[in-house]
Order: structure tokens, then sequence, then C-alpha cells
């Protein structure tokens, strides 16, 4: 399959529910390409084509609580890279390192194990969804915190009109889908 026709397959699996979770919101679901082995693949395929061609000394991939984690392990074991998690507050075990961020409505905190990421590091962050860029940003921080390089972050779909990427700068951002 080309890479047209990748994108395409993708596009035909990206369900928009109007006024979800609230009014005046238009709802990009994923699930769709979840459910179709096919779209899965060309997901994976156009994310690993992309690193391969861009970023070939990876080290890691970190995916982001929680639909990060459903690309990136994919994505690292197609790399033979680790994979690491980067979740919400509370949810990993021993010694973590968090960092705090601003939600539209309040504050939220992520962490990653203390020993996940070693200093000097190259990692690639991965989600399913670029919109203001707070969560992507708070995980550049927080890999900064580790002294990790952040060589870019990567997304299923970016919704441009919002412009997170341009406080993700200067991290490149690359996103299979715009809307």
């Amino acid at each position: 399959m080309s890479a047209e026709f990748k994108l395409q397959l993708l596009q035909r699996h990206v369900r928009a529910y109007p006024d979800f979770p609230k009014k005046g919101v238009l709802f990009r679901d994923i699930c769709p390409i979840l459910k179709e082995p096919a779209a899965l693949t060309a997901a994976i395929d156009l994310f690993e084509e992309h690193v391969r061609k861009k970023h070939p000394q990876v080290e890691l991939i970190v995916g982001l609580d929680a639909r990060g984690f459903l690309f990136g392990p994919l994505l690292a074991q197609r790399l033979g890279v680790g994979f690491v998690l980067v979740r919400k507050k509370g949810k990993l075990p021993g010694a973590t390192v968090s960092v705090s961020y601003d939600l539209e409505y309040g504050k939220a905190e992520m962490e990653i194990q203390e020993d996940a990421v070693s200093e000097g590091q190259k990692v690639l962050i991965i989600d399913d969804l670029l919109a203001t860029g707070g969560t992507l940003h708070a995980a550049c921080q927080l890999m900064r915190t580790r002294a990790a390089e952040v060589l870019g972050c990567m997304v299923l779909i970016e919704l441009t009109d919002l412009n997170g990427a341009a406080r993700l700068g200067p991290h490149s951002v690359f996103s299979l889908l715009q809307y």
C-alpha cells in the first residue's frame, strides 16, 4: 500500500461526533482504526516510515496516558527500541518524577518512573491527538527533567485550528491526519 492509500484508509476510519463531550466540540473517534487491523497496521507503518527517515537515532518511544499506549508499544517493537509510559499522577509504582500542567478547567499531573528515561536518551513522544498542546508540552517538560533529548512529537490526529504545535516549539510535530 502506498502512503497515500494508508492515509485515506485512516481517514475513512475516523468517526466524527458533533457536540461530544460538550456542545460545540466535534470529537474525532479513533476506535474504528483500532478495530480494523489493516487501518491500525497502516498507522503504525506510517509512523515507522517517518521515524526511520527522520529520527533513526531514537532510543525510546514515550507514550502518553492513555491513547499513546495504543500506538507506542507497537511502534517501539517495530523499531526495536524500548517503550516508556507517561501516566496520570498516582498510577505508577515505585519512585516517580512528575510535572503539573494546566487544563482548560484546572490542573493535572503526569509522571514517569524515576528510572524510565536516562540522561541524554533520545526519545520520541507519541499520543493519539494534538489539540491545544498542553499534555504533549507537559510530557516534553517531564523529559527535560530527566535530561532526555526530545527528538519530536507524533500524533495520529492534529486539530490545526487549535494551534497546539506552536506550543511545542522547538520540538517538531508529525501528524498523520490534520483537521
